[in-house]
């Protein structure tokens, strides 16, 4: 059965010094993020990103490690993005990494929405977890 949650986030990011596999166009960052809502907990994240954001263009993967709580389970998974912005509209897919639950998120899967407005950050995770074993 798929489950809903919802909640909001705040994200810090810091720039990290390009490295040999990364050209002077691509950029680098490491972040921390706090879910607050029905996921409470900290994730950290490494994101490359190219483009100019600023003129509405722009493209970023990343890959992010939550630990936390969910709807009163607890544990950890990685989560998988991919996201551009063209002309101002942004399109982002945001996925659980297959194998990375740890704990009561063991054998989580989903998708996870992130809408940026007015400068604050939200999040909708439409997921589901392995029934408990007895």
């Amino acid at each position: 059965m798929t489950r809903h949650a919802e909640g909001t986030f705040d994200v810090k990011t810091t720039p990290l010094p390009p490295d040999g596999a990364t050209g002077p166009t691509i950029s680098r960052y490491a972040g921390v993020k706090q879910f607050h809502g029905d996921l409470e907990g900290e994730s950290q994240l490494e994101m490359l990103s190219a483009g100019d954001p600023a003129k509405g263009n722009a493209g970023y993967v990343a890959i992010e490690q939550f630990t936390g709580t969910l709807h009163g389970h607890t544990g950890s998974f990685a989560l998988q993005h991919s996201g551009s912005i063209e002309n101002g509209i942004y399109k982002l897919s945001v996925t659980v990494v297959p194998g990375t639950g740890t704990g009561g998120l063991a054998g989580i899967a989903g998708t996870m929405t992130i809408t940026v407005a007015g400068g604050k950050h939200s999040y909708t995770f439409d997921y589901t977890l392995p029934p408990p074993t007895p």
